[in-house]
């Protein structure tokens, strides 16, 4: 868990140096990737070659990971914010942490951060979101929807103010998942020397999280952990975003697919992998019986599936076909509108590769193999989530 990349991803890594050569083998006149985008106010999809959705959300400069190093300190008023997320991740039980909140609406704290929420950089409301998320689920609140009458009888109804504020500012009603708990919470444990990519920084450096589920100076719990490997796994998962623009709107017998396709394999082999060396320190550290219950209620939400995988589910298809279309969506809806955009024109534009899975001969099997490769990956995950949740867990194998 020192947060370095392993041999496996550097291999994959090194593997996507020929992809450049795969692009240039497009069509004249297509553009790369696959010409769709949203623009960060309603998610619309844009027409090829539109320079504003380049600029919206490019997912092969840093996948899903946000374009910045989250922030690690909040500042003026949004200290008490951070204060009280900080307390509630640490709580005993959802009474305690749901007292934290009562105690911050009493003194008024709740009630001033919503008055600032429209002076929010961006940035800062994803910040802001990601302690939301946090108190949330500490509270068991995490299936609420803060506008809806119904959540006002169970939760504090100035913290569900502030909660839909945040929601609206972000615009992503749906955020109180592993996205932002995961991808918004974590930091270099120390200041690079230079400036490196987002993605190149939480694969190289170690990690440590902003919002710690463990008390100070205690070692990390089993849901920090899970977090940071939640990270590591999409940042290692940019080749797999690279590819996946690569095969979008390409022809099944395009003499690139299958190079792609194998391609897709050893990156889904390398993210096993880096998975798999998490697992013996998560299965080692300390687990409370309120961490087993966010996880178990984030579970229960559908709100615990990596972006990255459903990226890999969104070319291959395996989501659609095993458990239907509108779970697919269902899991899809923790994400940010303009990531939905882009695995909504992945399932469009890698529809033709998928016909594979009805023909025979070498690129077909090439084409299972992935299939096959994405699912041993999904297990591993759920392996490690299981892991995470059990009060007493063996390391995890090759075989899970």
């Amino acid at each position: 868990m020192n947060g370095t990349a392993t041999p496996q991803a550097e291999a994959a890594e090194s593997a996507d140096c020929a992809i450049p050569a795969a692009r240039q083998a497009a069509p004249p006149g297509r553009t790369q990737g696959c010409g769709t985008g949203a623009t960060a106010g309603g998610g619309a999809e844009a027409t090829a070659g539109d320079p504003a959705a380049a600029t919206a959300h490019d997912p092969r400069a840093h996948g899903f990971l946000p374009e910045r190093p989250p922030v690690r300190s909040m500042i003026g008023t949004w200290t008490r914010l951070d204060a009280t997320a900080r307390a509630a991740a640490t709580a005993p039980d959802r009474e305690a942490a749901v007292a934290l909140v009562e105690r911050a609406r009493r003194a008024g704290e709740l009630a001033a951060l919503r008055q600032r929420v429209s002076r929010l950089s961006l940035r800062n409301a994803e910040a802001a979101a990601m302690r939301i998320a946090v108190i949330a689920v500490s509270c068991g609140w995490c299936g609420l929807d803060p506008q809806a009458p119904a959540a006002r009888e169970v939760a504090d109804e100035a913290f569900l103010d502030l909660w839909a504020a945040i929601a609206h500012r972000i615009d992503h009603d749906q955020f109180v998942a592993l996205p932002t708990l995961a991808l918004h919470n974590w930091a270099p444990e120390r200041k690079p020397r230079r400036h490196i990519p987002i993605d190149q920084l939480a694969r190289t450096e170690a990690l440590v999280p902003i919002v710690r589920w463990a008390p100070e100076g205690q070692p990390l719990s089993r849901l920090d952990r899970l977090m940071l490997a939640a990270t590591r796994l999409e940042a290692h998962g940019i080749w797999l975003f690279r590819l996946a623009e690569t095969l979008a709107g390409r022809s099944p017998d395009d003499s690139s697919t299958p190079t792609a396709l194998r391609r897709l394999v050893r990156v889904q082999h390398a993210l096993r992998a880096q998975l798999l060396a998490e697992a013996a320190d998560l299965a080692a550290a300390p687990a409370t019986p309120q961490q087993r219950a966010v996880l178990g209620a984030l579970a229960e939400q559908g709100a615990l599936e990596p972006p990255v995988l459903q990226a890999a589910d969104a070319v291959l298809g395996i989501g659609g076909r095993r458990m239907g279309d509108g779970r697919r969506q269902l899991l899809r809806r923790h994400l940010p509108a303009q990531h939905r955009a882009w695995l909504s024109a992945m399932d469009r534009h890698c529809a033709p590769v998928r016909t594979l899975a009805h023909r025979g001969g070498p690129d077909a099997a090439v084409y299972r193999e992935a299939q096959e490769s994405l699912i041993a990956l999904r297990r591993t995950y759920t392996a490690l989530v299981q892991a995470a949740a059990r009060p007493d867990s063996p390391p995890l194998t090759v075989a899970a």
